[in-house]
Formats: structure tokens, sequence, C-alpha cells
């Protein structure tokens, strides 16, 4: 272990982001890929000590929590890599899951509910798994058209334009009966979501988030985040680059859109709005906005808060009487959260670090040293 020293004092290592010399190149590969690797085996235990309890409202409870965390991975590549804080992203999430409802819906509940679908879409069903993948596609070219005007702004700009693109999304899907129903509930999908099926995705949908963001592109839009200006005069199109990452984070959440949607087995547009909104920004918040760790850490931290709370909201007996919070409980306690994160911990629990214990040292820029060498 070789000591970090800085103007002759000797400096305690951090939890987060460790520096050791990985001996082996097995041991360097584990320790690149550490992250993810850490965190898909985290959801894991959890998965299995929820499901091992056998409590049927727990397992909802997780499941939600799992879609919740699917869509903070999916903000993460955004905001994390962009620097753009984004309040329009749970637009993306709405237009994945009724996408899904337009393919999985059996034809005599969309002939019933939504009969503007074209002909083909009205006949037709399609497999679970076709419909998830093909509702983030149509959520990523949404972001496509949508980002092309909005990922020239920059700052407060750029997050008013998505809260605008939220706005306008939720507008138009709310008049628009005879594709969603408008203000009414749309029944009928089938419920294929299921605690498995999520650990399933988040574990893709984080080692896809972590590729991203040790790629060229995602190193390029971490540039943009850091020094506009500097990243401009090296040669790095800002514009292209948050473009990019816009798109690729849509297609999270747009499939995370559709999961939902195949977890509930009914569609409403306010499950889409700004509270969605808010409790998901929260959890990145919390975590850390700029580290794969921080996002899901920070989900954790906030479902289980979130969880609790509710648990004191519905009250426990002590001595014959009904003890609870009052009503809004939830949302005062993850507000209290929030202040106290920003006040003592401004960069999240994780400091907007990966956590890479137990090893020592960034493999990255070992490879990077090598390399040079």
């Amino acid at each position: 272990m070789t000591a970090n020293i800085e103007s002759g004092k000797r400096r305690r290592p951090s939890p987060f982001n460790y520096t050791i010399e990985a001996k082996s190149p097995a041991m360097l590969t584990l320790r690149a890929w550490w992250p993810p690797i850490l965190w898909s085996i985290v959801l894991l235990l959890i998965v299995v000590i929820v499901m091992g309890l056998g409590n049927a409202t727990l397992h909802k409870t997780l499941t939600d929590a799992l879609i919740k965390l699917m869509v903070v991975v999916g903000l993460f590549v955004f905001i994390g890599n962009s620097g753009i804080l984004s309040f329009g992203h749970i637009g993306f999430m709405m237009i994945g899951a009724y996408a899904a409802a337009w393919q999985t819906c059996c034809p005599k509940t969309k002939k019933l509910f939504i009969p503007g679908l074209p002909d083909y879409l009205l006949t037709h069903q399609f497999p679970f798994m076709v419909s998830v993948i093909v509702s983030g596609l149509l959520a990523a070219f949404i972001a496509l058209i949508a980002g092309s005007v909005l990922m020239r702004l920059s700052g407060i700009a750029a997050s008013i334009g998505t809260f605008a693109f939220l706005m306008v999304m939720y507008a138009f899907y709310l008049r628009w009966d005879p594709w969603t129903r408008g203000a009414s509930t749309m029944t009928g999908l089938p419920v294929h979501t299921d605690s498995w099926v999520m650990l399933g995705f988040c574990v893709v949908v984080m080692f896809g988030a972590f590729v991203y963001a040790r790629s060229r592109y995602g190193l390029s839009a971490k540039a943009s985040r850091d020094d506009e200006v500097a990243s401009k005069a090296a040669g790095v199109n800002v514009v292209g680059q948050r473009l990019l990452s816009f798109v690729v984070s849509a297609f999270i959440v747009g499939m995370a859109g559709a999961l939902f949607g195949h977890f509930l087995g009914i569609l409403t547009v306010d499950s889409f709005g700004l509270p969605y909104t808010f409790i998901t920004l929260s959890m990145l918040v919390v975590g850390g906005m700029q580290s794969l760790s921080g996002a899901v850490l920070g989900a954790i931290v906030i479902s289980t808060l979130f969880e609790a709370l509710r648990q004191l909201e519905i009250g426990f007996n002590i001595g014959g009487s009904l003890v609870a919070l009052p009503g809004g409980g939830r949302e005062v306690g993850i507000g209290i959260l929030m202040l106290v994160i920003l006040i003592f911990r401004r960069n999240g629990l994780t400091a907007n670090q990966e956590v890479y214990w137990p090893f020592r040292g960034d493999a990255m820029a070992k490879t990077a040293m090598s390399r040079r060498s």
C-alpha cells in the first residue's frame, strides 16, 4: 500500500476511490468493473432477502423501488455526465409506458379503450421483451428530436427547457384520448414485471451506464460539464455529446416506463407528474449526481426511508393506542434528509465518487499510465 503524501503530510485514504496497486490482470479487471459488480451483488442480496420473507406487499414495494432505481441510473447518464439538471425525464418514462400498452394489451382491450391506434397496433399483440426495447427506442427517438433543440442551451435555461418538455408531454398525453384514454385509467396491461425481472434489467443498465461514463463519449460529456469553453477549445462537440447522453438516458428511462406499466397493469397520466420527478431527482442528489455508486446508493437510501416512513404513517399499537405519523410525513422526511445532505455533504453520500472498496487504486488510471510508459 502506497501512502498519499501532500505537502509533507500523510493523508488518510477515503472510503471511496481507493488508490492501490493491482498485482494481476484479473485483479485489474475486477478493480475496473468493481462498482457495477458491487451494486449488482447488493441488489441481489436485497432481492433474495425480501423474496425469502414471503411478504407480497414488501415484494411489490421492492419492485417499485427497483423501477425507480433504473430511472435514477438513467438520470445519472445525462445529469451526471453533462451537468445539466433535467426535470423532464419522467416524460420519457410516460412515453415508454404508453408505448408498451399499445403493443402488449390484447386487441379486444385496445379496440375498446384506445380505438385510435393504427390498424397494425390495434390488431396485434407483441411479446413483453420486444415491447420494452421498442418503448425505450421510441423514447430515445423523441429525445433525439427534442434534444436537438434543448441541448443547445446551457445551465438553468436547459433545465427550464426540460421542465417545459415534461409539461408539453403531460398535457399532450392527457388530451390524446384515442391513444391514451386521456384523464381516464388505461387497463389491461399484462403483468410481467417482478423483482427478479427488475434485478436483471437493473444489472444490465448499471453496467451499460458505467461503460458509457468511462467511454470517450462519456468523458467528452464530462469535459463539457467541467469547463464548456475549454472543452470546445479542445475540439469537443458539446452539443453533440450532450445530445448523445440525453438520448441514451431517455432510452433507459423509457424502458423503465414500459416495465412500470407491466408492473401495475394499469396506467394513468397523473402517475408521471412532478411528484415522481422530484422523488427520483432527490435519490440522485442524496447519493451523488456524478457517480453510478451515488445513483444506486441514493435510490436505496431514499426507497428504504420512504418505506419506513410509510409504515410509520400507517402506525403501530402501543398499549392499545394507535401511534402514527401525520399525513405527509414521507415528504417531510425526504425533505429533511435532502437538507441535511446539502448542508453537510453537498456532493452527496458518495461525494460524487465511485465506491472502489475493498480494493485500492484506480485501475483506469493505472492502465492509462502503463500505456503511456
